[in-house]
């Protein structure tokens, strides 16, 4: 199923974990819709200004997907909201800027990037309708976990 010109159903709910546990990880109607307006809104506007292709890496997750991967149950990957993705070639922080400067979301992320290495990490977008947060952060990974910052750094 298409949800849009360049995303489809299987590669908004592909899942390394959701196979590894047996997992199904079908979303159902509503968050279909999400996942449709998720693309519709944010994914083919991106992929429209970079020109290729846009690698989602997590998209919907199934309630025991979600737990899998340890995310929080009120993640917006469960109901169709949310995708991590990345572009080859393009630096995530490049991405990230892009998206905060360009597009209504909800929540941005430029998760576990490295300022020396471009390819690091991974954007977190969302999309909701209704009264978007505009939220922009960046988790960094250490010793002591994630941590999260105001604003995209560096």
């Amino acid at each position: 199923m298409q949800l849009s010109p360049h995303f489809s159903l299987a590669e908004m709910t592909a899942s390394d974990t959701a196979h590894r546990i047996g997992d199904a990880n079908q979303p159902g109607p509503v968050e279909i819709a999400a996942l449709k307006t998720l693309c519709e809104r944010v994914l083919e506007p991106i992929r429209a200004h970079f020109g290729q292709p846009v690698h989602v890496n997590s998209g919907y997750r199934s309630p025991g997907t979600n737990a899998a991967v340890g995310s929080a149950d009120t993640s917006q990957h469960r109901r169709g909201e949310a995708a991590d993705i990345e572009i080859a070639g393009v630096s995530n922080a490049v991405l990230a800027r892009w998206i905060r400067d360009h597009l209504v979301f909800d929540q941005l992320i430029l998760e576990a990037h490295h300022a020396g290495d471009p390819n690091s990490g991974w954007v977190h977008v969302s999309f909701r309708q209704g009264r978007a947060r505009k939220s922009v952060l960046t988790m960094t990974l250490g010793s002591h976990g994630a941590r999260y910052a105001a604003g995209i750094n560096p």
